[in-house]
């Protein structure tokens, strides 16, 4: 069992702990799970705007002219269709047909040092970084900048009129999934991209550790007139869930295919990458099983590694995330079902500590985009 003691902090810690966030171990991180409760953070990101401390995410550097060869081998997505200042979500296949993990691919110019920036999970930080080196047959140079970093989502409607006046460059016009490195007025050198993990709208921002605190006061300053607060890990996953976003070690993990989870759209076969044999053939012939979201129309809340069982009762599947959806105040979740079952409109049933509940399989996302 881990000690607070053990844990890594983040350069932002002290001023969560200052905030009274419930501090809760993550990843081996000190990380805030709650400030003032999932539902208000939760709405606020969802209409207004909140920050999450994330700096323990992993940022590997890419560089060197193998650097292309080497992303192409090892994730699912075509990295030659970025141009700098781009950014594509992609997956790494495990050779065995699993994933190793989830991650953005990054390109960026900065003076002359054109480079590679993969964004990775925490908790597979070491893991990442094993098997790139292990995949490295290109002579690329890879630097792990993770432990120097800091991350700060800034995501919610209202995140660009927050943001706008701290940057010169006219951030509120950059389109989706693009990035660049600008100077944060008072705090310096940034790199700051159109991304996020709450389908809200909004932007991550890297820093470095010594900028960290500097970027959040003036992040919390600009953000007064719109209502900004801090928003916790337990609100960052509501609102991914409602987007239908997989979170690794829940809906992807080393024992499942990207075809099976829906990630056929980040899979390409324009070239050669590890284990793109077998996903081709899973596109050809489709898998056994699929990851659909699905609402519980009986009172409820499916969690993770609830089963999924049949009319008599034989499991069938799995729940791999589950919640009581703060805007739509339904019981939401995604789970493994055959694929006979993944139609939308299926009635699917669902084993909450021996008490069977039905629901039915829905479109994802849970919440159509504004």
């Amino acid at each position: 069992m881990e000690t607070t003691t053990d844990l890594k902090k983040t350069a932002l810690t002290h001023i969560h702990e200052a905030l009274g966030a419930k501090m809760v171990p993550f990843a081996g991180y000190l990380m805030p799970v709650q400030y003032t409760g999932v539902n208000d953070e939760h709405h606020n990101v969802r209409n207004g705007v909140g920050v999450f401390d994330v700096s323990h995410m992993g940022e590997f550097l890419v560089r060197g002219p193998g650097a292309l060869d080497l992303i192409q081998k090892i994730t699912t997505n075509d990295a030659s269709k970025l141009t700098p200042g781009k950014v594509q979500y992609s997956c790494m296949p495990n050779g065995k047909g699993g994933i190793v993990d989830d991650l953005l691919v990054y390109r960026m110019e900065h003076g002359a040092d054109h480079h590679y920036v993969l964004v990775v999970n925490a908790s597979n930080m070491q893991k990442d970084w094993d098997w790139i080196q292990k995949n490295n047959s290109f002579d690329a140079q890879l630097e792990d900048i993770s432990d120097r970093m800091s991350l700060l989502a800034v995501q919610g409607p209202k995140a660009v009129d927050t943001l706008k006046g701290l940057f010169k460059e006219d951030i509120a016009s950059m389109p989706y999934y693009t990035a660049m490195y600008a100077e944060m007025k008072g705090v310096g050198l940034v790199l700051i991209s159109t991304t996020g993990y709450t389908g809200a709208g909004g932007y991550e921002v890297y820093v470095p550790n010594p900028l960290a605190e500097a970027a959040w006061k003036a992040v919390f300053q600009a953000g007064a007139p719109y209502g900004i607060k801090p928003a916790g890990l337990a609100s960052r996953d509501t609102l991914r869930l409602e987007m239908g976003f997989c979170l690794y070690g829940n809906d992807i993990d080393d024992s499942t295919s990207p075809m099976e989870a829906g990630l056929g759209w980040i899979t390409k076969f324009t070239k050669d990458f590890i284990d793109s044999p077998v996903l081709k053939a899973q596109k050809e012939n489709g898998t056994e099983r699929k990851l659909v979201g699905f609402e519980l129309t009986e009172r409820g809340i499916p969690r993770h590694d609830n089963v999924v069982v049949d009319d008599t009762g034989n499991v069938i599947g799995k729940v791999t995330s589950g919640t009581m959806s703060p805007t739509l105040q339904k019981p939401i979740g995604m789970a493994y079902v055959p694929t006979a079952m993944a139609k939308e409109g299926t009635p699917i049933r669902v084993d909450i500590r021996g008490k069977v509940l039905k629901g039915v399989v829905v479109k994802l996302p849970f919440l159509s985009k504004p």
